[in-house]
């Protein structure tokens, strides 16, 4: 497999580059560097989702035809890696990377000509519904019932951990419209709007103490049988669909690479009592080159699949796999910053950050308080406490190493 860049693809990225420079302001890059969550707040979000949508590049992996970009796998890799590189906020991806190709895939004309356009122009804000209490890692016990009545379902039940429902207008939810001996039949993918009468969204606090999460009750929620995305009944096999796009529909080494050299830069301006660098510490530093040797693998990994994608293969599997080493390397480097970052973990001082979402309960500082240590060190702890979620969202890393099992290893 040629690495190199061809001359195409370095004008492709010297195009980006400019792109970059030009649209992402210095409070863009300001959220990008303090981000605490892997979802800048919704502010933010639409800001850099409105410059991206001008410039076409809102939805590159789409389809032309619905918006998207004809790039190369090589160039789709080039942007995420410049936009990591560059600090670039990150967008929601419950729209433009989930139910935007689950429409793509199996909507009706009618519905990908309604909601496609306004998922690329930012009109309408998306969340998930598909974990409810008891109903997580085993998502086939789902129990939100739809019942048929007339041209529509009536939606009763309760859905959890749900991303910025706070915000979102429009929701995607599985729900179960019979019981059936198998439980993965008789699962409906259904949208529904979040203004519809009987639905109640309340917050869930995270332990970095952000409003990012919610829970959302339906009641009697009426719910137009046009809005069911597939066959009635056949829901898991959209979702399944879907799973493919949030566990790995995006890069992750270009980010921790990124990542990791602030660690880096980190523990070389970090001192000890003795007056000693941290990065001069062996143990530390040994700490460091695992790390990279586990990114660079990872990144190999892309890359392979990326070369596999480029002649027409299908993910499968590997999107398990990038899942489970991405969120887990995730969480390591956010153990090393800790320790690099050693007493300057301890004050908690949101304001000094760029939260997923608000902070309940937190006051706005007086203009007077200057945030304690290093600005390096401000995201530090939130982004330790958020990123424990990695390894449990998108189905749990357990959940990811069965599938890993049983489809490469045959298990």
């Amino acid at each position: 497999m040629e690495l190199g860049l061809g001359a195409k693809d370095a004008a492709f990225r010297d195009e980006v580059r400019r792109f970059l420079d030009e649209k992402l302001t210095p409070e863009l890059r300001e959220t990008g560097k303090l981000m605490t969550s892997v979802y800048a707040d919704y502010e933010t979000t639409m800001t850099w989702h409105k410059a991206l949508y001008e410039k076409g590049w809102v939805a590159p992996a789409w389809p032309v035809e619905h918006g998207g970009c004809d790039w190369s796998v090589v160039q789709h890799y080039i942007f995420s890696s410049e936009l990591a590189a560059a600090g670039a906020p990150s967008l929601s991806p419950m729209g433009l990377g989930m139910c935007g190709p689950v429409l793509i895939g199996y909507g009706t004309p009618e519905q990908k000509a309604h909601y496609l356009p306004r998922i690329l122009n930012g009109e309408d804000f998306w969340c998930q519904g598909y974990s409810e209490p008891g109903s997580g890692s085993d998502l086939a016990s789902l129990q939100m019932s739809a019942v048929e009545d007339g041209d529509d379902f009536i939606c009763n039940g309760q859905k959890i951990w749900t991303t910025h429902a706070n915000y979102a207008n429009r929701i995607f939810n599985l729900v179960r419209t019979s019981k059936e001996d198998i439980p993965q039949r008789g699962i409906t993918f259904i949208l529904i709007d979040m203004d519809t009468p009987g639905v109640k969204v309340e917050p869930l606090i995270m332990l970095s103490g952000e409003h990012i999460q919610n829970q959302i009750f339906f009641t009697d929620v009426r719910v137009p049988k046009k809005n069911v995305v597939g066959k009635v009944g056949d829901g898991w096999t959209v979702a399944k669909y879907l799973m493919q796009f949030e566990r790995g529909g995006h890069a992750y080494a270009p980010g921790l690479h990124n990542r990791l050299a602030r660690i880096r830069r980190m523990a070389e301006n970090e001192r000890g009592g003795d007056g000693t660098r941290l990065i001069d510490d062996t143990g530390f530093a040994a700490k460091l080159a695992a790390a990279s040797v586990e990114i660079t693998a990872l990144e190999y990994t892309e890359h392979r699949i990326m070369s596999a994608l480029s002649h027409g293969q299908a993910p499968g599997a590997e999107s398990s796999l990038l899942k489970t080493r991405g969120t887990e390397v995730s969480q390591r480097l956010t153990e090393l910053a800790l320790e690099a970052v050693a007493h300057y973990a301890l004050p908690f001082q949101p304001h000094a950050t760029r939260p997923g979402g608000p902070v309940p309960g937190v006051p706005k500082p007086t203009g007077n308080e200057k945030p304690v240590g290093p600005e390096h060190s401000w995201p530090v702890t939130p982004k330790y406490l958020n990123d424990r979620a990695g390894s449990i969202y998108a189905g749990t890393n357990e959940i990811q190493r069965n599938i890993m099992a049983k489809a490469v290893l045959g298990l």
